[in-house]
């Protein structure tokens, strides 16, 4: 008996998909031990140190930060929006007669209904844990907002970096989910282009995912660096009105001394006069 193109699928998918997971958990190590070596751990790195200097500012300057939490969150429901599409679209197919249109001789491997099936319910489970994690990401970030506009209070800045950072992590899951659905989404096509995918993939995402510069620590300033140089312009304004102040007191207080020995001389001149007549 030789060996039929039908066990490609029980050799190359399993181990594409190990590939793929062993990536992943390998770069949840990193994430939690070494964050700073990660693209994750820097940008939550620079995510608390913008949420610690927006936190400072006066509540009519949150413009800014109201925008930057907006846009990810119209980013969010956007990806929301395209995998619970894809994912009506891959589930109407499934339903229909015709989804193994792809069953001919030119894939290589196993084209049974029974494998094809598992094919589409494999590619839209990842889409709807993509959706899934879009949602959760879209949900922090309005969360934030709530946080951010809360006038009035002594608000933690921790509260506001925990929200922050959740979002951005429930984004990264969404992203792989996707990672891993274009990966299933070859297999339609045979094993070997998602097993040749898998692993293409996975060096891209390491260089990707890679990082080589060092986290710089931001200073915890009192004042942000606009309102500092504005704070920095009027100490200066205030100084030159001081400096100008001095001065016109001493030019007051040597024209009252100029006046009083004047009048001083005037007395004298008058006294002199009395005596003499």
């Amino acid at each position: 008996m030789g060996f039929q193109k039908e066990y490609l699928d029980l050799i190359l998918v399993p181990s594409g998909l190990l590939i793929m997971f062993g990536y992943h958990l390998f770069l949840l190590y990193r994430i939690l031990r070494y964050p700073e070596t990660t693209v994750i751990g820097y940008e939550n790195h620079n995510r608390i140190a913008w949420v610690e200097r927006m936190m400072q500012v006066e509540s009519s300057d949150l413009g800014l930060a109201l925008s930057v939490i907006s846009s990810n969150t119209s980013a969010a429901t956007f990806l929301c929006s395209v995998s619970i599409g894809l994912s009506s679209l891959i589930g109407a197919w499934v339903g229909s007669s015709s989804h193994n249109l792809f069953a001919n001789s030119l894939i290589y491997g196993d084209t049974s209904e029974s494998t094809m099936s598992i094919k589409y319910i494999s590619i839209l489970s990842f889409f709807l844990v993509a959706f899934t994690a879009f949602v959760q990401a879209a949900r922090y970030f309005v969360h934030t907002t709530f946080l951010i506009t809360m006038p009035y209070t002594d608000m933690p800045v921790k509260y506001v970096q925990m929200a922050v950072t959740r979002g951005s992590y429930y984004w990264s899951v969404g992203l792989r989910a996707l990672y891993f659905a274009v990966t299933l989404l070859l297999w339609i096509f045979g094993p070997i282009p998602m097993f040749a995918t898998s692993v293409i993939m996975v060096m891209l995402l390491h260089i990707v995912d890679s990082n080589s510069h060092p986290l710089h620590q931001y200073k915890k300033l009192p004042l942000g660096r606009g309102r500092g140089r504005i704070m920095k312009v009027g100490q200066e304004m205030a100084n030159v009105v001081r400096a100008v102040g001095e001065e016109m007191a001493a030019v007051g207080e040597g024209m009252t001394a100029a006046v009083r020995g004047i009048e001083q001389n005037g007395r004298q001149e008058q006294i002199g006069y009395t005596t003499s007549t």
